[in-house]
């Protein structure tokens, strides 16, 4: 072979090498920092994975808040009316934040089904609802999409 071309055949090659690296760092990169959404019904059966940053949410169950005096440790419940999961939160929750009203949290579920949030969001209006609860809602037959 030519050394001009065995030249340009290890420059394609290592060209080539030095992308799929990249391309695989980056989609290892991607796949540690994707938040997969899962309803209450999907973690109480178990669907959702333990100690993994994963999103839930649902509707608060009226009746479930509780805090821990003396500190900012809320325990509560989220439901889509199907099934229920226990959340604890250690921190300051969102003013919006109410029973009844809709709620995303991220954080980890433990083995005895126990959600450890990190974050706590709720709806910034009367009128919204995150697309993923109202698709959960709606599963569950509790949901009016006409109202929307």
């Amino acid at each position: 072979m030519n050394p001009k071309r065995k030249q340009r055949l290890i420059l394609i090659l290592l060209g080539v090498a030095g992308v799929s690296i990249a391309v695989l760092l980056l989609l290892f990169a991607f796949r540690q920092n994707v938040n997969y959404f899962f309803t209450p019904t999907e973690i109480a059966v178990g669907t959702a994975p333990q100690g993994q940053i994963i999103r839930g949410g649902g509707m608060v169950k009226v009746g479930s808040v509780s805090r821990v005096e003396g500190t900012l440790e809320t325990h509560f419940l989220v439901t889509d009316y199907a099934a229920d999961f226990e959340v604890v939160y250690d921190g300051i929750l969102p003013d919006l934040f109410r029973e009844g009203d809709g709620v995303v949290i991220i954080g980890k579920l433990d083995e005895n089904l126990l959600f450890t949030a990190d974050e706590v969001l709720a709806k910034h209006d009367e009128t919204y609802m995150p697309p993923e609860v109202t698709q959960a809602l709606e599963q569950a037959g509790h949901v009016d999409t006409t109202d929307n």
